[in-house]
């Protein structure tokens, strides 16, 4: 049965731990403060870059750039974003649940990852995945480098043919408290994707402001282009691909923080409830052993007094 000093021991460490977890808690507070104005800077220009390059597309029967390029989806490139630390949750397992069920899904197709993030790499290299490239400690501080270098990689694969379509796995931010897995085609681009995207990123990202009259008149502007459509399309669809994969590096980043402060929180307030239950126990047995020593304080007077 523990003692009264190993219950003393056992409080020390649990509130020395919800020390750390507090701690924690609020270093990932402050960090998801910077990385939600962040995304918030990234969504406007990445809705308008779509909105651009999909009425380039709608002027040109059959645009012309590898990036464009449409084949039979053989060869299938995955692009998975998970987080280089722990403490977060299931943030990484989702989505590498995530991806092993797409793997399955895909069953006989070749495949082959470009993953973010440390947990993700040990996690595909543990199995014997194919990595075409990895990325370590990007989420602690996205730059647009990381993405510029990210698409380098995606280009290459996809310009030389070694892969038909490419797609992105990662947790999307939606609040504090709610992460979205998303699972999204970046290549090929297609009209009728890009039409998709950016219907669903006015319904997800309107942040509940109403538009005005000029942003409104801004939506139904008609854009004049003077170039060629190849040179409209060389500079639009590489800028439209780092773009997009920014985006979802942040939202990812945005994203890892909340489940991060989240995951905090509730392992502060368990600790909080263990820490008031062994209290609880320590305070029994302590009055249980005084009682004891009263029972036999008395026992031993009325002893004494008997004799």
């Amino acid at each position: 049965m523990p003692t009264l000093l190993d219950y003393r021991r056992r409080i020390r460490s649990v509130k020395n731990t919800q020390q750390i977890t507090r701690a924690l808690k609020f270093v990932s507070a402050a960090k998801l403060r910077r990385a939600q104005e962040a995304v918030f800077r990234a969504r406007p220009y990445a809705k308008e870059i779509r909105r651009v390059l999909q009425s380039a597309m709608q002027r040109v029967s059959e645009p012309q750039h590898a990036l464009l390029e449409q084949r039979p989806e053989e060869r299938i490139l995955l692009f998975v974003v998970t987080a280089d630390k722990g403490l977060s949750g299931p943030f990484s397992a989702n989505v590498l649940r995530r991806t092993f069920e797409y793997r399955r899904e895909f069953t006989g197709k070749e495949l082959q990852t470009i993953a973010v993030g440390r947990k993700g790499v040990e996690a595909l290299k543990r199995r014997k995945w194919t990595l075409a490239a990895e990325f370590l400690n990007v989420s602690m501080h996205v730059e647009f480098q990381h993405a510029e270098k990210i698409c380098q990689r995606i280009s290459e694969l996809y310009a030389s043919r070694e892969v038909d379509a490419v797609y992105a796995i990662y947790n999307e931010f939606k609040s504090v408290m709610v992460q979205r897995l998303r699972l999204e085609k970046i290549l090929p681009l297609k009209k009728e994707i890009l039409a998709s995207e950016e219907s669903a990123t006015a319904d997800t990202h309107r942040e509940g402001v109403k538009k005005t009259e000029s942003q409104r008149l801004a939506e139904s502007v008609d854009y004049i282009y003077e170039e060629p459509p190849e040179e409209i399309f060389a500079k639009l669809v590489p800028r439209y691909l780092e773009n997009e994969v920014f985006r979802i590096l942040l939202e990812s980043a945005a994203a890892e923080h909340a489940a991060r402060m989240t995951a905090m929180d509730a392992a502060t307030t368990n600790a909080g409830e263990l820490i008031r239950d062994l209290t609880l126990d320590m305070n029994k047995i302590r009055q249980a052993s005084i009682t004891k020593e009263i029972i036999e304080i008395v026992s031993g007077a009325s002893f004494a007094a008997s004799s």
